[in-house]
C-alpha cells in the first residue's frame, strides 16, 4: 500500500518538521478518532516515552481524539509493548505510542496498535490517511470524548511482565545491571527484576526529556559493558528508549545481540519440549545463527527487516519466535509484539532452568563476522544503480559461498545500511568499507 504519512512503523521524523508538528498531530488524532468512531463509542489509549516533545504531542492527540468523540485514557511514560498489552486489557479500540524508539530526543513519532495489541492493518492505516485529508470538525459538546489518566498503568505492566516468565523464576543471588536508556523502562524494568529477587543497579535511569538514548541503551552498550565489569555483575541488560529492544552483556563484558538471545530461547524450548515450531529472522540475521538452529533441527526463515514483517511471517507460518539482531524479540505465545523486558525474562528463564550461565548456553553458537556501516544520505540513492550493483557482485565473488551482502535504506533515518558477512573478519571489514565508500559517493 502506498502511504503518504505512514512508514513501516507509524509516522516519524524530526520534531517541528514535516508531519511531526502539533498541527499535523492534532489532525492525526482527529482522523484516528473519525475512523474508530464509526464503530460506535470508542476508547483509545495514549502512552509515550520520555522525550520532552511527548507532552506536546500527547496534548495534540488528546484534543483531536476528543473532538472526534472518542474517549481517551492517558498512560504517561510507558514502554511501547506496555501500550500494546494495556490496549488489550482495557478492551480499547486502539493504542497510540508517542516515541521515536532508539532515535535522539529531537526526533519523535506516532505509532499505533490495534485492539489486539498488534500493528494496525493496512486498510485501517489507509482509512486514517484518507480522513486526514478531510476538513476537521468537532462533534456536539455533549458527544465530546472524555479523558482519564490511568494511575496504575506501571503496576499492571510490571505484574504482566513477571507472569510471562512463570511463577518458578527466582533471581535471588543474581546481580544485574540495567541500562534503561533514560527512556520509557526507567520506572518499570528495575521493579520487574528486583521483585523477582535480583540485586539490581541501574544506569540510564534519570530521564530529563533530552537525554533519551544519549550514549546509553541498547544502541550504545559500551556504558553497560563498563559498569558490568566495574561491579562484577552476572550480566547486564540494555533497553532502547521505548523498551521494545534489548541487548545483553555477559559477565565477561561480551555483547549478546538479538540473534544470540533468540538462539538461547529457541534451544531452551527445544530441550524442554516446549513449543518451538520455528524461528523467523530477517535479512540481517547472522548466518551462524541460522546454521546453529539447523543443528537443532529448528526451521528458520528470513523476513524483510522490521518487526512488522517478522510478525507477519510468524503469523503466516505459525511460529512462536522471531526477531532481529538489533534486539527486537517477539515471543508470540506470551506477547503480541516485541517486548524487551519479556524477551530478557525468557533468556533468564533459560539460564535458571538449565542452571548455566549465558556464555555456557551460547557455546554451540558460532557467529560469523558481520560488519554493518551506516552511510548518511542527503538524497535518495538508487540501490539498483548499475555501477553499485557491479561493486556488490565483485564483493560477493570475493566472499564466496559463505558470505552475504545486503544494502538497504533505513525505514526511520536518512541512512543506507551496508552489511557484509563472511568467514574472515579482516576481509569482511575491508569489503564493507569499500562498498560503503561507493554508496557514500553516490549519496553525496
Amino acid at each position: 500500500m502506498e502511504r503518504k504519512y505512514f512508514g513501516t512503523d507509524g509516522v516519524r521524523g524530526r520534531v517541528g518538521e514535516g508531519p511531526i508538528n502539533p498541527e499535523f498531530v492534532l489532525k492525526l488524532g482527529w482522523a484516528v478518532g473519525q475512523v474508530f468512531a464509526r464503530e460506535g463509542r470508542s476508547t483509545v489509549l495514549i502512552g509515550k516515552d520520555t522525550r520532552i516533545s511527548g507532552y506536546m504531542f500527547e496534548s495534540a492527540l488528546e484534543a483531536g481524539l476528543v473532538a472526534a468523540g472518542v474517549d481517551v485514557k492517558l498512560l504517561g511514560p510507558m514502554p511501547t509493548p506496555a501500550i500494546a498489552y494495556l490496549t488489550r486489557t482495557f478492551k480499547a479500540k486502539a493504542g497510540i505510542v508517542i516515541s521515536a524508539s532508539h532515535n535522539p530526543y529531537y526526533d519523535n513519532g506516532i505509532k499505533f496498535f490495534s485492539g489486539n495489541g498488534t500493528k494496525l492493518d493496512d486498510a485501517v492505516e489507509a482509512a486514517i490517511e484518507a480522513a486526514i485529508e478531510l476538513p476537521m470538525t468537532t462533534v456536539d459538546s455533549g458527544a465530546l470524548g472524555r479523558v482519564k489518566r490511568i494511575d496504575d498503568a506501571a503496576g499492571r505492566y510490571i505484574e504482566y511482565c513477571k507472569s510471562t516468565a512463570g511463577s518458578e523464576l527466582d533471581l535471588h543471588g543474581m546481580k544485574i545491571v540495567l541500562d534503561c536508556a533514560h527512556g520509557a523502562t526507567y520506572h518499570v524494568a528495575p521493579a520487574v527484576f528486583s521483585e523477582l529477587g535480583a540485586k539490581v543497579s541501574v544506569i540510564g535511569g534519570d530521564p530529563d526529556g533530552l537525554n533519551i538514548n544519549a550514549d546509553v541503551g541498547s544502541t550504545h552498550p559500551a556504558a553497560l559493558q563498563k559498569r558490568v565489569a566495574e561491579e562484577g555483575a552476572d550480566l547486564g541488560i540494555a533497553f532502547d528508549g521505548d523498551g521494545d529492544r534489548v541487548m545483553f552483556v555477559d559477565a565477561n563484558g561480551g555483547l549478546i545481540d538479538g540473534d544470540a538471545m533468540l538462539y538461547v530461547i529457541a534451544a531452551h524450548r527445544r530441550q524442554l519440549g516446549l513449543p518451538c515450531r520455528g524461528v523467523v529472522g530477517t535479512l540481517m540475521s547472522n548466518l551462524g545463527f541460522e546454521l546453529a538452529l539447523a543443528d537443532l533441527d529448528i526451521p528458520f526463515v528470513r523476513a524483510k527487516v522490521g518487526d512488522r514483517y517478522v510478525k507477519e511471517q510468524m503469523d503466516a507460518l505459525g511460529y512462536e519466535l522471531g526477531g532481529e539482531n538489533s534486539g527486537h524479540i517477539i515471543c508470540s505465545d506470551v506477547s503480541s509484539t516485541g517486548d524487551g523486558i519479556v524477551a530478557a525474562l525468557q533468556v533468564l528463564r533459560a539460564m535458571a532452568q538449565q542452571e548455566r550461565s549465558l556464555s555456557q548456553l551460547l557455546e554451540p553458537l558460532t557467529m560469523l563476522p558481520q560488519i554493518m556501516l551506516n552511510v548518511r544520505t542527503s538524497r535518495k540513492v538508487d540501490l539498483q544503480n548499475d555501477s553499485l550493483q557491479r561493486e556488490v557482485a565483485k564483493v560477493e565473488r570475493e566472499l564466496g559461498a559463505e558470505g552475504r551482502v545486503l544494502l538497504r535504506a533505513s525505514g526511520t533515518e536518512p541512512l543506507i545500511r551496508v552489511m557484509v558477512e563472511g568467514r574472515d573478519e579482516a576481509v569482511v571489514r575491508k569489503l564493507c568499507e569499500q562498498l560503503a565508500d561507493k554508496v557514500s559517493k553516490l549519496a553525496s
